[in-house]
């Protein structure tokens, strides 16, 4: 049985990792990864870790992990904008020991992208069968 996570003791990693200087991101062969500044902050094991996102809001902060708590490996994630005139997002990711923060974190990434691209092909198809049919009305 997993080991329950406690809030305070959550709360306090996070706010011992924003202490501290943040890490590299380790190299990987995500496209979506090397495109975005992400950093690891300190503190980070093999299945937990916390990422920082700069330029991002609640925007990509709620749907992102939306997407993460998906994945049935991911016991706990969250995210939090620590100030809001400092334009940076942090994201929690605990999983169980079948995958690791950073896999659970790309796979995030890929599912709100299919999301994305099922939303936008559902949008456009409405869209012309609307105009479709209101040029029919049109022209009657």
């Amino acid at each position: 049985m997993p080991e329950s996570v406690h809030s305070q003791d959550l709360d306090q990693s996070m706010v011992d990792a924003e202490q501290e200087q943040p890490a590299e991101l380790p190299q990987s062969n995500d496209p979506i990864l090397e495109e975005r500044q992400i950093v690891v902050l300190p503190g980070a094991t093999e299945t937990a870790a916390s990422f920082q996102f700069e330029g991002e809001g609640h925007t990509m902060g709620n749907a992102l992990r939306y997407a993460i708590m998906k994945n049935p490996a991911v016991e706990f994630c969250g995210y939090t904008i620590p100030h809001p005139s400092d334009p940076k997002m942090n994201v929690r990711i605990q999983t169980t020991d079948a995958t690791t923060a950073l896999e659970a974190l790309e796979k995030g990434f890929n599912d709100l992208m299919d999301l994305c691209d099922v939303v936008t092909e559902k949008f456009t198809a409405s869209r012309d069968q609307f105009n479709a049919e209101s040029g029919n009305r049109m022209e009657a």
